[in-house]
């Protein structure tokens, strides 16, 4: 009969005890706040360092079309020279391949057409314009293969290699812009940023 009661006892004894949930102490509005300001300063520093090395790669990439446009605007002449055969190769081989002829190309008007498109999309593109990108982008599309015609060489002969290497280069730049251009789409504009920025309540 004792050990009965005892039992009973026990088993009245060893019900779980219920806690009430621990209030975490970075979860009160003050400390929020007082992270929020703390960390202001330093999330404008890291703005700061981003817009400046973004910038500057910005120009970095685009010195290479805007020096090359304004050595071609100094000596159109050799330009010039230099693709009017190509022009006549491709020419040629799309007539060849459709069966029609093709107007005359003047040659001025394209080397005119490639100042105007690397040196007007490096100057946008420096300042983060995305029309920028998409002038380059269109550059080293069309007028990239025709410059750095490897294929009308066999790989022994000396232009080989050496179109062949800026080729992939052009290949390279195509590749940068499109990530630019997907980065620039991608991005939040910065107006959604500061909406979602969240402000400090007075107290």
């Amino acid at each position: 009969m004792y050990l009965i009661q005892y039992r009973l006892c026990l088993v009245g004894c060893t019900k779980t005890a219920v806690f009430p949930p621990r209030r975490n102490e970075e979860d009160s509005p003050s400390l929020r706040q007082t992270n929020l300001r703390t960390s202001e300063p330093e999330l404008k520093t890291k703005l700061i360092e981003m817009g400046f090395f973004s910038f500057l790669g910005r120009v970095l990439f685009a010195s290479l079309f805007i020096l090359s446009a304004w050595q071609m605007f100094n000596d159109g002449g050799p330009a010039a020279k230099e693709l009017a055969p190509k022009l006549d190769l491709v020419k040629a081989h799309i007539s060849s391949r459709l069966g029609v002829t093709l107007p005359k190309i003047e040659v001025r008007q394209v080397v005119a057409t490639v100042i105007a498109l690397k040196g007007v999309g490096g100057l946008l593109f420096v300042i983060g314009n995305i029309f920028g990108a998409y002038l380059l982008a269109f550059y080293l599309v069309v007028f990239g293969p025709i410059l750095y015609d490897f294929y009308n060489y066999g790989p022994q002969e000396r232009h080989f290699s050496l179109l062949l290497t800026e080729f992939l280069q052009s290949v390279a730049l195509f590749g940068a812009l499109l990530f630019f251009i997907g980065m620039k789409n991608s991005t939040p504009a910065k107006k959604n940023l500061k909406k979602r920025t969240p402000k400090p309540k007075a107290a």
